[in-house]
């Protein structure tokens, strides 16, 4: 049986952590390098950094930011914002990231996730999908949250896994920085819909969300901004929580 991983997100706006509500109300919350560093040392399994303006202002995320984080952590992590196209993430790739992370290029460009399959390897490729309810069908939306599209949730994400992404990585809109828990329902169908990992994200607010996430979700992973940030939960305190639970965590 794979191990549960536990991986703090980093969402990155001109060089800083930021975390907000609901993709909205953002607030400072440190230095990504400093963060991510820490992270490493209290025994978080991956990170993530994802830079959130990258695609609305037409950047591509820093390598250089990247190169810097790889020279800071010992442990493995993703990167994303801004990939468009193949050549997006050999620069990053090089300069330390272990994964990159697509997202609204992927919904544009469906066969995007072929080519970087092809390119670098499942392995390498996240495809993330942010959800939201509406009219009672999880709809994906790209630009940060920002636009609703036609896709569904659930049918994307098996299309994802069929062009070769090695893991979907779901966020609930509704749940994001609320705190009050992961999507459970929806993460479950994913899991029976899937063959590749899954890492729950949005709504994270004590250690009993982590369980719900592993148990009822079905979930290999669980991400966390803001409770991780600002100190709420210890990453260390989380994991002894979760190995006394019975949960096999690394």
């Amino acid at each position: 049986m794979l191990t549960k991983r536990i991986i703090p997100c980093l969402d990155i706006k001109d060089g800083r952590t930021v975390k907000g509500v609901n993709f909205v109300n953002i607030r400072d919350a440190g230095d990504p390098v400093e963060l991510g560093a820490l992270y490493a040392q209290q025994g978080a399994d991956e990170l993530v950094f994802l830079d959130i303006s990258a695609t609305n202002e037409k950047r591509k995320t820093f390598a250089a930011l990247v190169k810097d984080i790889a020279r800071h952590i010992n442990i493995p992590f993703t990167v994303g914002g801004g990939i468009t196209s193949v050549a997006d993430v050999a620069p990053l790739l090089e300069a330390g990231a272990d994964k990159v992370s697509v997202n609204t290029s992927a919904v544009e460009n469906p066969q995007l996730i072929d080519e970087l399959s092809k390119a670098f390897g499942a392995q390498c490729i996240v495809l993330a999908i942010d959800g939201r309810k509406i009219d009672n069908t999880w709809t994906v939306h790209t630009h940060g949250g920002k636009h609703p599209t036609e896709k569904k949730l659930f049918t994307w994400a098996k299309e994802g896994q069929e062009r070769g992404a090695g893991e979907i990585l779901f966020t609930s809109m509704d749940h994001d920085g609320t705190k009050n828990g992961f999507a459970i329902d929806p993460l479950s169908k994913l899991h029976s819909l899937l063959q590749i990992p899954l890492i729950a994200s949005g709504g994270a607010g004590n250690m009993g969300h982590f369980i719900d996430a592993f148990v009822l979700g079905k979930a290999d992973a669980a991400l966390a901004a803001s409770i991780f940030h600002f100190g709420e939960i210890k990453i260390p305190d989380l994991k002894t929580f979760l190995k006394g639970q019975k949960i096999n965590i690394r």
